[in-house]
């Protein structure tokens, strides 16, 4: 058992000024592992306070000074990747290929932070005008519970290079691992009062950070709902607001496609992360004439999804993170036959041999209409609805009927046809057969899947502000 029960403000760990506590468990056993004790708005307001002491140094870096921040912190979350992935595989049993990418990205966002400030011009000329990009403020951050390390890291990173101090407030859910990177982050020897963390609620600590005068930008990564509040709470003291939120994206096939190449893409859209993932390609669309091999195809593919615990080399798909969500991912199960959508494959219940931990069954709806709610709400779960489609521009409807837009997916052989489908697609990013991504393309969502651009010089534009000296 493990207490975490300490906060991270002014460039040291202490005690919170909260008392409550709340428990830890591993999802993979249900067993508690350990306690948090949470901070409340008092530790915000003294989390805040240094991170206004700390602004005006910042600000006055240079890209240089700031350039060396990022590459001592990447140094540092690097040098802890063994502990790093202990904390993720026990706290939110991340599978061993989600571990692999996770830790590694967590460390390279530093990088890609440094190249971005190294070619950004925060200086430029316009006419007689010198326009200046400078930092908008203390900025505060968001997280949740399904990339946590990756998140505190990304959105420090964007705060280090636009030279401002920042507040974050992770999930509670993730404490463990919070603990681990903030003692990587710790070691990196950050100016005193530039990065200060407080575990807590979000209706606490979250309500305090978006209602606070000397906050002047938050980012937030999460719910469309809670998205919504940190909204109207921003609003009055005019804060400058990034959010990126949920997703319902859909992957189109296209009557071209390749099943060979196709079918693996699809199942790695539909459960990466296990299915936690806001960019999750949970609709899939198919031609009329091509469900049945399509669906022949998918059946036996995640038929053969090894789903399983960390320590599992052969499980892709890990333990939901808590039982509360679990118990959402079987409520959508359930909704979908009883609209009529047909399991053809998984369904309820755990997998076969895994009578402990919050696992979940693969699950792939067929028969799936837009107006179900397995092919509307995100549920956040190894889930896949499958859609039939008559032709293109219906597929182009069906995939755009959605109050989603955050990433969507097209694979067929013509390149240039799945470029003409995705111009016309509503979504912050689409991606064609799976292709890698750089890291400075920016990501963010259209619709009600959020505001803003994270990553490279959109993101860092995100934390900026230009003022124009004309003469």
């Amino acid at each position: 058992m493990r207490a975490i029960d300490r906060i991270y403000i002014d460039g040291a760990f202490v005690t919170p000024h909260g008392e409550e506590r709340f428990d830890l468990f591993n999802p993979s056993t249900e067993e508690k592992t350990g306690t948090v004790r949470l901070a409340d708005a008092e530790d915000v307001r003294m989390a805040v306070a240094a991170a206004k002491r700390a602004f005006p140094a910042m600000r006055d870096t240079s890209p240089k000074e700031r350039i060396e921040m990022l590459h001592a912190l990447r140094d540092a979350v690097a040098a802890r990747a063994d502990v790093l992935k202990e904390a993720m595989a026990l706290e939110y049993g991340a599978p061993q290929s989600f571990l692999a990418f996770s830790v590694p990205h967590a460390a390279h966002v530093f990088e890609t932070a440094a190249r971005t400030v190294t070619d950004y011009a925060f200086t430029r000329r316009i006419g007689n005008a010198e326009i200046i990009m400078e930092p908008v403020g203390v900025a505060a951050a968001i997280t949740p519970w399904n990339s946590n390390i990756g998140f505190i890291c990304t959105k420090l990173a964007t705060a280090l290079a636009a030279g401002t101090s920042i507040v974050v407030k992770p999930s509670e859910m993730s404490a463990i691992q919070t603990q681990a990177v903030l003692e990587a982050l710790h070691d990196a020897g950050l100016p005193r009062g530039v990065l200060n963390v407080v575990n807590g609620y979000g209706h606490v600590v979250g309500a305090a950070l978006s209602e606070s005068p000397d906050i002047a930008k938050i980012t937030f990564t999460g719910s469309t709902a809670t998205g919504r509040t940190i909204l109207r709470a921003a609003c009055d003291t005019f804060k400058r607001v990034t959010l990126e939120l949920g997703g319902k994206g859909p992957q189109i096939l296209l009557d071209d496609a390749d099943l060979d190449q196709a079918v693996p893409h699809i199942v790695a859209s539909a459960f990466r992360n296990s299915g936690q993932a806001c960019i999750a390609g949970t609709r899939l669309l198919v031609p009329e004439h091509r469900l049945a091999e399509v669906s022949e195809r998918l059946g036996e593919a995640v038929s053969r999804i090894k789903v399983g615990p960390p320590d599992d080399p052969d499980a892709t798909i890990g333990p939901m993170v808590s039982a509360r969500q679990w118990e959402r991912v079987q409520s959508f199960i359930r909704l979908g036959r009883k609209a009529g959508a047909t399991v053809l494959v998984g369904g309820e219940g755990r997998p076969a041999g895994l009578d402990r931990g919050w696992f979940v069954r693969p699950t792939v709806f067929t028969g799936v209409t837009s107006d179900m709610e397995i092919a509307r709400q995100e549920i956040f779960g190894p889930v896949l609805s499958v859609i039939a489609y008559r032709d293109e521009a219906q597929a182009i409807a069906i995939a755009n009927d959605t109050e989603y837009g955050l990433q969507s997916y097209v694979l067929g052989a013509d390149i240039e046809r799945m470029r003409r489908v995705a111009r016309r697609l509503e979504a912050g990013r689409v991606v064609l057969n799976e292709a890698p991504s750089d890291s400075q393309v920016p990501f963010g969502g259209f619709k009600h899947s959020g505001i803003g651009r994270e990553f490279g010089p959109f993101g860092l534009d995100a934390f900026l502000e230009p003022k124009a000296i004309v003469g």
